[in-house]
């Protein structure tokens, strides 16, 4: 990536390590059925890299994946069971998820598949129905 910026993060236990460098193709919050019981909570706060810009530093060995879409293959340490990361083979972007990397100045910049939403949010950003249009969703905006 041409800044040269590089951030690290770790599962639950710290067997694994992974590296994304650059900056984030876009960052936002999740609210799909699939990601609220991926992750056991309401929300899934995403950040969205090219697959090259995200590295597997220590315990490669260590990941566990689990493919239930096309859309997604889900990847976590099979140590602790703490979530990594979420290849999106379809958009070619990985979405490591925003609480691994520790220093990452999160900034959101829209909320996904919101017309699913268990927890509803007033925070002024975009509200997707379902996905942006250049994502192959309805590119339909809903009321904060």
């Amino acid at each position: 990536m041409s800044n040269g910026k590089s951030l690290s993060g770790k599962c639950f236990c710290g067997a694994v390590e992974i590296a994304v460098d650059g900056e984030p193709m876009a960052m936002g919050y999740c609210h799909c059925d699939s990601c609220r019981e991926w992750s056991a909570g309401p929300i899934n706060a995403f950040s969205l890299w090219p697959p090259e810009a995200v590295r597997v530093t220590k315990g490669a060995d260590k990941i566990g994946s689990y493919q239930k879409t096309e859309k997604s293959v889900r990847k976590w340490c099979t140590v602790c069971g703490g979530h990594l990361l979420t290849e999106h083979p379809p958009w070619g972007v990985t979405d490591v998820y925003a609480a691994v990397l520790p220093d990452l100045d999160f900034q959101p910049g829209l909320h996904v598949n919101y017309e699913t939403t268990v927890l509803h949010l007033k925070d002024g950003l975009p509200k997707q129905k379902d996905l942006p249009a250049e994502m192959g969703g309805s590119g339909t905006l809903l009321p904060d």
